[in-house]
Formats: structure tokens, sequence, C-alpha cells
């Protein structure tokens, strides 16, 4: 009997050690606005998530100066006058898998995922949904999503000099490969 129950602790323990968890350090995150005057692109690939695929619990990291402008002054701009980098170095999402339930986690077919959480970015917290695909491949999981956030939502100031440059909505895409993660 001791044995037995000694077993199922261990076996209990490994479990809750191996949790069904993946993780990137190099997501891909990208936003684009489209204005009368110049669009502006923006990449940063050193976005971070973790994915715990048993509850559902999303959370993703973007260090906003990795962000990769066209143009030096574009990046200086963002860094300096919109997100204020320096005093808010990075945007997070923390968000839970709504139809968690619904999800097959080992088919490789594309599959809608649905998350739902707060986008905080600068000052402001915002409550968001947002929609994307995923599948899985060779044990890594392929997450993409695009979606739309407003500037002013997120408390950043577009001087009237350059407002026809900057659209009052913003793209934002993200592409991620997360790969199971060991402690």
């Amino acid at each position: 009997m001791k044995r037995t129950v000694f077993f199922l602790i261990i076996v209990i323990c490994t479990l809750q050690v191996h949790a069904q968890r993946y993780f990137t350090r190099t997501g891909h995150v990208k936003f684009f606005s489209e204005a009368p005057l110049e669009n502006i692109e923006a990449h940063n690939y050193q976005a971070t998530c973790i994915v715990d695929i048993e509850t559902g619990e999303v959370v993703s990291r973007i260090l906003l100066k990795a962000f990769q402008f066209e143009k030096a002054l574009m990046q200086e701009h963002f860094n300096e006058n919109y997100v204020e980098s320096d005093k808010y170095p990075q945007a997070s999402l923390n968000a839970v898998i709504k139809n968690l339930e619904s999800l097959d986690f080992e088919s490789s077919n594309k599959q809608n995922v649905i998350l739902e959480g707060k986008l905080t970015l600068k000052d402001a917290t915002q409550d968001v949904s947002i929609n994307g695909d995923f599948h899985k491949k060779d044990n890594v999981f392929y997450v993409s999503s695009t979606f739309i956030i407003k500037p002013a939502d997120y408390n950043i100031r577009i001087p009237r000099a350059v407002r026809n440059n900057i659209a009052g909505e913003i793209e934002v895409s993200l592409v991620f490969e997360l790969e199971e993660f060991d402690r």
C-alpha cells in the first residue's frame, strides 16, 4: 500500500513538473499604420509568450525598443514621443483561451482560438478579445492573429502636425512558434 501511494505521488509530481506549457522568445509582432501621406510598418522578433494549455493562461511581453522601422526617424519618434519606451519599456498581454474546451491540442489542423484578457501599452490597460489561428506540428504550436488597436486607447498622443501621418487604428499581427517549455 505504501509503495502504491509513493508511486502515485511520484507520478502526480512528475505530471505537475511537466505541465503543458509552451514558450517562445522569438515571436514576431508587426504593426502597420495606413495613412494618406505615408504608411508606417515596424517588426519585432523578440516577443516572448508562454501558454499553459491545461489552464488556458497566456502571457506575452514585447520589448518596445525591439521594433525595427524602415526609417530611423520613425523609430526614434515611436520610442521617444509615442510609446515613451524608456519610461514604459514593454507591452504585455495577460489573457485566457476562452474556447479551451473545444480545442484539440494534438491536431495538426488549423483551429480558431479566442483570447480574452488585458493588453497593457504605455500607461494604459484595455480589455481585449483576440481571434487567432493555431495548429501543432512536430510538437510546436504555430499561433497567428491580426487585430486592431487604437493609439488613443493607450494614451498615445498624436501631435496635430503629424495627425495625417498616423492612422487612428493600427493593425497588429503576430506569429509565434511555441515549443514545449522545460524547466
